[in-house]
């Protein structure tokens, strides 16, 4: 039934599952002797960060934000909102921060900076793609999962106004699909 929203297949599940290995295997040479808070920005972290917590060789905590800056739509308004915060301190601890996409880089640099400001040892950010051509404020992932050109995609996390996070692929919705409501 989603399908048909779908113009195309941009990351595919067995794409998927090759990226979270080779992200696993990086992560895990560089935090094994480290107890660091894998921290999650919901929603869209959801499906990729499950499928990375698998193949983490290494004790780690795990932890969750809610911060915005689509507030519905395709593009991000810029104002970025906490709407849930994180429990735990991060005061002298490793955070590696899981993205499902980053794009204008206003989130995840606001979110990064905050966790600097709080006293964490190291901030470094994973995430499944990086749309380096929609970026906005200067910033640069530490692991990237896959480059991808200034399109809309839904899928994996992704979603367009709370629909499509349960595709099990990164697609690109059709266009009509955003530009006419029914």
């Amino acid at each position: 039934m989603l399908d048909k929203d779908i113009e195309s297949v941009l990351i595919s599940q067995t794409d998927i599952q090759n990226i979270v290995s080779r992200l696993g295997r990086e992560i895990t040479r560089d935090y094994h002797d480290r107890f660091p808070i894998v921290l999650g920005l919901l929603k869209g972290c959801v499906p990729f960060m499950a499928e990375l917590l698998k193949v983490l060789d290494f004790h780690l905590e795990v932890a969750f934000m809610n911060v915005s800056s689509y507030h519905g739509g395709i593009e991000s308004t810029g104002d970025v909102r906490i709407d849930m915060d994180l429990a735990s301190p991060v005061k002298g601890r490793h955070v590696l921060l899981t993205e499902d996409i980053i794009d204008t880089g206003r989130t995840i640099k606001a979110v990064s900076d905050l966790l600097l400001y709080r006293g964490a040892a190291s901030v470094k950010v994973v995430t499944l793609m990086d749309k380096p051509e929609g970026r906005i404020k200067d910033f640069v992932p530490d692991y990237i999962g896959r480059s991808i050109p200034k399109i809309f995609v839904v899928g994996f996390g992704l979603d367009y106004e709370e629909r499509y996070r349960n595709l099990p692929y990164v697609g690109v919705l059709k266009e009509h699909v955003y530009t006419t409501k029914e």
